[in-house]
């Protein structure tokens, strides 16, 4: 079993300060595979000490500086790709091969992107005899999920990096280890002592301690819709910047003339990719009614074809859950929709045939859905999707839009149709035809799915404060 019962403090690991020792479990076996500490308030205090002392120094790089530090981690990174791999496939359930590819190659991706974004970024703008200048927040509370986590954790560090910002990072006690080992790719790397530092730790513990800190000037927090609130709630006596990326339940609207193939293809895939657990899997496939049954048959044939397996193992199964809460929380939301009427195409309750270990679900469908069923507002987070009816063009837009949430939309299309309903979708992102992200393009949503936007240049504002400097040039 790994273990790990030290925080990254200051430049060096460091035993807590009253913490708890913590077993992380592996999904597929039920077994711990390895031991952390949940940190402590007086952790947490140490940890933005340390990064307020680096701030000064830091802030005051050069951009060229930074820049060639994010590319000397990205060195880094790479001969640690394999080991991240494992620790991610091992503690949150993610096969092995979408875990080296997707999971640790969206670090690379990045970081690139936060480079490149350094490269091209204004940081001072002359407006008459005035000067606008950009200049580092300063220190950055990081709170990121277990389900993609190399990816939601770099990318808040690398604009941060780039930004001249400091930071304290509190990965998922779900699944740390990836994180750990990433603070050992930023010590290589020569990342100067204080500029980053890990607390391991829970949301009520370390997680509401960093919210508070009267030392942290902004909170980058990732998760469900339901922590982020809390959160922005601890973070509002100090007023300091909240940034958040929440929850989504993301539609796919196949408009009519589209292919029905590619859309029910594309949107299951991006569903089924890390077992549903994905914030902007398109769930809600909105289709005409006219073709419904077309499309059950299409989607049915895929989701029983789709096989669930070990995530230690080379393929393109799906693996497991991430635990037991969100195993039951998922078989109660499909116990559910069979019991508001919906039709059980494919999957359903209980674990797959033959299985009775491990926390993995079977590749679920539903037709005959409509909006108002509990299974097409909440976030499941599982691999389940919903198919809903359509009369028109304009019912489809209303029921796209019918969400608490906005993170993302899938539409599928001719141009025309596609640039008419597009620009009505209220998603920060909008993805035409199986469109892929890139991590140079703006990334957050609106309404309940947050605020803010990370990747590329849009990340690296994220993370900068905007100060006049009026008359400077008078």
């Amino acid at each position: 079993m790994r273990s790990n019962l030290n925080h990254y403090i200051d430049g060096a690991w460091v035993e807590s300060e009253g913490g708890t020792a913590h077993h992380v479990i592996n999904p597929a076996t039920e077994m711990p595979v390895s031991e952390i500490i949940l940190g402590s308030e007086a952790d947490v205090d140490k940890a933005v000490a340390a990064a307020r002392r680096a701030f000064d120094g830091f802030s005051r790089t050069s951009p060229d500086e930074r820049i060639a530090l994010i590319e000397r981690v990205i060195d880094e990174y790479k001969k640690r790709a394999g080991d991240m791999a494992e620790a991610i496939s091992q503690e949150m359930g993610a096969p092995l091969s979408l875990a080296k590819t997707a999971q640790v190659g969206s670090g690379i991706g990045h970081l690139m992107a936060a480079a490149k974004a350094l490269r091209g970024f204004e940081f001072a703008e002359t407006i008459g005899s005035s000067e606008v200048v950009h200049e580092p927040i300063g220190v950055v509370a990081m709170i990121t999920p277990w389900n993609w986590p190399l990816n939601q954790i770099v990318s808040k560090v690398a604009p941060a990096l780039a930004a001249g910002c400091t930071m304290i990072l509190k990965p998922s006690e779900e699944a740390p280890s990836c994180a750990m080992i990433f603070a050992e790719v930023l010590n290589a790397a020569g990342v100067p002592a204080g500029v980053f530092n890990l607390v391991n730790g829970d949301g009520p513990g370390v997680g509401t301690a960093l919210s508070r800190h009267k030392g942290v000037d902004m909170v980058s927090f990732t998760g469900s819709t339901r922590a982020g609130v809390l959160v922005a709630k601890n973070a509002a006596d100090t007023v300091k910047r909240v940034h958040q990326e929440l929850g989504g339940k993301s539609p796919s609207l196949m408009l009519e003339g589209a292919d029905p193939a590619r859309a029910v293809k594309g949107t299951l895939m991006s569903v089924l990719m890390n077992s549903g657990q994905s914030c902007i899997a398109p769930t809600r496939l909105l289709v005409p009614k006219a073709q419904q049954a077309e499309i059950v048959a299409l989607a049915s044939e895929m989701m029983k074809a789709t096989r669930t397996g070990d995530p230690a193992e080379e393929g393109h199964h799906l693996g497991p859950l991430v635990n037991r809460t969100q195993w039951d929380k998922v078989q109660g939301l499909i116990a559910k929709g069979l019991e508001e009427g919906a039709t059980l195409e494919a999957g359903g309750p209980g674990r797959p045939d033959g299985v009775d270990t491990g926390y993995f679900v079977k590749p679920t469908l539903f037709s005959d859905v409509r909006n108002d069923m509990t299974i097409a507002r909440e976030e499941i987070f599982g691999p389940v999707v919903t198919i809903i009816p359509y009369e028109d063009e304009e019912e489809a837009v209303r029921i796209a839009n019918d969400t608490d949430y906005g993170l993302s939309a899938v539409v599928f299309g001719s141009p025309e149709a596609i640039r008419r309903v597009a620009p009505r979708l209220r998603a920060g992102m909008v993805y035409v035809n199986g469109g892929q992200p890139s991590p140079e393009l703006p990334f957050g949503g609106y309404k309940q799915s947050g605020n803010g936007r990370e990747h590329g240049k849009f990340g690296l504002a994220e993370f900068l404060e905007v100060k006049a400097l009026i008359g400077v040039n008078g």
